[in-house]
């Protein structure tokens, strides 16, 4: 497989953000690497970006493996060469929001997908950006890194919150050369994520939430403006506010013991 543009390695691709984010950069002339858990999905997106003319390899990976991530980085590098872009999509959530029964192999879960994997993505393709002097890394965080609260729950605003310092840390260490560090810090979004809630949002409700494709295009406009300028960090909220209150207080409970006191 030849490479017509610049290659775009892309986490989560199977559906959502990823899904959305891959279709359009391959529009734009990029060779775009889908990587996610599930072959199937992966192909499905593949096929699609092939329809729509563009160029795509599904590679499904493990992405909390350190030697999983240097083999599809190692893979990625003799098919298509270096990688231009690295977008950290793939995300994930506990079903257990309160940090009173938060187990604590799902706290460890969230912060690998949404945290480590992040940097041992990361690591695996700085040595190539640096010595080419080029590259741009695009995270995509959340705005529970900001105002944390139990929609999202302690884990997944603790590792939002950590990526987004990691990737502030390489904007601040390596802007100088040639990398662009990218966050994209994306409000109530309508993705599967919001399935798995303790009270999922219902559909008159996700109307008016952000859409994968809307953070696609702000994922795009980073990646595609002149690598002489970074959009460091790019918030994509929903213009209308709903009231989350009764999210919040169902959320407080989920997993609670049956022996637990209800007074807040």
């Amino acid at each position: 497989m030849t490479s017509t543009g610049r290659t775009a390695l892309i986490t989560g691709a199977g559906s959502g953000m990823g899904r959305e984010t891959a279709r359009l950069l391959a529009r734009d002339g990029a060779t775009v690497v889908l990587v996610g858990r599930r072959q199937e999905a992966l192909d499905e997106v593949r096929d699609t970006i092939h329809a729509e003319g563009g160029t795509a390899l599904a590679i499904a990976a493990d992405i909390t493996d350190t030697d999983a991530v240097n083999r599809l980085v190692d893979r990625v590098h003799t098919e298509l060469g270096p990688v231009d872009v690295l977008i950290n999509n793939a995300g994930s959530a506990s079903t257990v929001l309160n940090p009173q029964w938060l187990p604590h192999e799902e706290w460890r879960h969230v912060l690998e997908v949404n945290l480590t994997a992040v940097f041992q993505l990361t690591q695996a393709v700085l040595p190539d950006m640096l010595g080419r002097g080029t590259g741009t890394i695009v995270t995509v965080s959340s705005l529970a890194a900001v105002n944390p609260n139990l929609l999202g729950g302690a884990a997944y605003g603790a590792a939002k919150a950590g990526v987004r310092n990691f990737m502030t840390f390489l904007h601040n260490t390596f802007r100088n050369q040639g990398l662009r560090a990218i966050t994209v810090l994306p409000g109530e979004a309508d993705t599967p994520i919001l399935d798995n809630r303790a009270r999922p949002p219902a559909a008159e409700e996700r109307a008016h939430m952000v859409r994968p494709e809307d953070v696609a295009e702000a994922v795009r406009l980073a990646v595609t403006l002149p690598q002489r300028v970074v959009l460091q960090e790019i918030v994509v909220a929903p213009t209308r506010q709903r009231d989350t209150s009764a999210d919040l207080e169902i959320s407080r409970w989920a997993g609670a013991p049956a022996d637990a006191s209800r007074q807040v």
